[in-house]
């Protein structure tokens, strides 16, 4: 991967088919991860109830989540001393383990290894979401949106086809022996294992490294040449500081540029008001549809949640790139209050409950795509991917912690009760996004950091 670094000088008309063909990979690796993510998951609950019990199901779906967000940290510490494709190879594998490892405790009903392959199974996940920036790193200033809900939106093929499989899969996989409800996640295992042989052979040149480089040759230039002598080339201290960044290193730069503060906030947010309203929707289906329709109902409700959150990225990109990321994610808080609203006010009225979970869905995509826009252009190159996988750890613990309080909050308070919780949520969110914040020097992100 060397070789990445040491090769000439490169312009931006050189990265740009390099960009398209990253593009192309990614949106096709997004379908069969997503398929991996999304089948396991989608059974991954009844498993649990099968080897542990009911009452630590959802434990169980937590752990995968939880798994997700603290890998980030390893994965994104691989990536900003080696390039994406080692960071999302080792992601992918890493599910691909935990897959097989839920298989086995299936079939032995072990259930901390039940509970150690969902943690690992997250490695999954954490891959699909650092794809997403992935997009960005030789994107033009002006399609980096476009080009990020691109691959956000790959994901909608994985996610609306692989319940279809879970079927299928498990089927096929009783025919080999392995018990109920195992063949998804032992589908879910070669899928993340096809995923990661895939970008081990074709992601090359690594985006990231050849972001580095295209910085690195736009600086030269302005650069006095007896300090860069003094410093024996501009590869030594940057490719320092690229190895030492850690999440202390991220969080520095966070702190320190109001642009990225938002977009990561904006990310947290979004993601916590959606898991906080979309866990609890079916337990509120379940209060008045009785247990022969309530599963039917669910799958239709929250298909049409998952096509809110996916379906219409592709346009949020373009009016990231066309009307700014910060009215964006404006828009996309006042789509989450309405939202909550709507599903709030919606009683026992089936039809009002789907509106308002498209509706967040819709806000989730804007605060997401705006979000990660932002905080991607507004942090230096050679700490971007510490600064994305702290997002991702941040987006993550408060979507782990919105699914376990929302639980408590309808238990104690109700449906409604937790849909205002949820809109009064976004008052921090929306404070820092009308906050003024000075202006930047154009492609100033991609300045080497120190």
């Amino acid at each position: 991967m060397a070789t990445d670094l040491t090769a000439p000088a490169l312009s931006r008309v050189d990265v740009a088919p390099i960009q398209r063909r990253t593009l192309r990979l990614l949106v096709v690796t997004q379908i069969i991860g997503g398929i991996g993510v999304t089948i396991g998951i989608s059974v991954g609950a009844l498993l649990a109830a099968r080897v542990a019990g009911t009452a630590v199901a959802g434990l169980a779906q937590s752990a995968a989540v939880v798994g997700g967000a603290l890998l980030a940290v390893p994965v994104t510490r691989i990536m900003t001393g080696h390039g994406r494709r080692p960071g999302l190879v080792t992601a992918y594998l890493v599910g691909a383990a935990g897959g097989v490892l839920v298989v086995v405790a299936a079939a032995t009903r072990q259930v901390p290894l039940l509970f150690l392959g969902m943690l690992l199974f997250g490695g999954g996940s954490a891959a699909n979401l650092q794809a997403r920036y992935t997009a960005v790193d030789l994107a033009e200033p002006a399609r980096r949106g476009r080009q990020l809900s691109l691959v956000v939106w790959a994901t909608t093929i994985g996610a609306v086809a692989a319940p279809n499989f879970a079927a299928l899969a498990d089927r096929t996989t009783r025919g080999w022996g392995l018990p109920s409800l195992a063949g998804p996640f032992a589908f879910s295992a070669v899928a993340f294992a096809l995923t990661a042989g895939v970008l081990l052979v074709l992601l090359r040149p690594d985006p990231l490294l050849t972001a580095r480089r295209l910085a690195d040759a736009e600086a030269a230039p302005a650069a006095d040449a007896a300090v860069a002598d003094a410093a024996g080339g501009a590869a030594g201290p940057a490719a320092d500081r690229r190895r030492g960044a850690g999440m202390r290193t991220a969080w520095r730069v966070v702190r320190e540029r109001p642009a990225a503060r938002l977009g990561i906030a904006a990310v947290a947010v979004g993601h916590l008001v959606m898991v906080a309203v979309m866990s609890m929707t079916p337990v509120r289906l379940g209060e008045y549809h009785d247990d022969s329709a309530v599963l039917g109902v669910v799958g239709v409700v929250l298909s049409l949640h998952i096509a809110g959150m996916y379906a219409l990225s592709p346009v949020v990109g373009w009016l990231t790139d066309r009307l700014g990321r910060r009215p964006v994610i404006l828009g996309g808080l006042a789509v989450l209050l309405v939202a909550c609203a709507v599903a709030g006010a919606s009683g026992h009225h089936t039809p009002g409950l789907s509106v308002g979970l498209v509706l967040l869905g819709l806000g989730w995509s804007g605060t997401m795509v705006a979000g990660s826009t932002l905080l991607s252009e507004s942090v230096p190159a050679d700490v971007r991917p510490s600064v994305q996988g702290l997002s991702d750890l941040t987006m993550g613990l408060a979507g782990a912690a919105a699914g376990a309080l929302s639980g408590f909050v309808m238990q104690v308070a109700g449906y409604p009760t937790l849909t205002l919780l949820a809109a009064i949520a976004t008052v921090p969110l929306l404070a820092l996004a009308l906050r003024a914040v000075p202006g930047r020097a154009p492609d100033e992100e991609d300045r080497p950091c120190g």
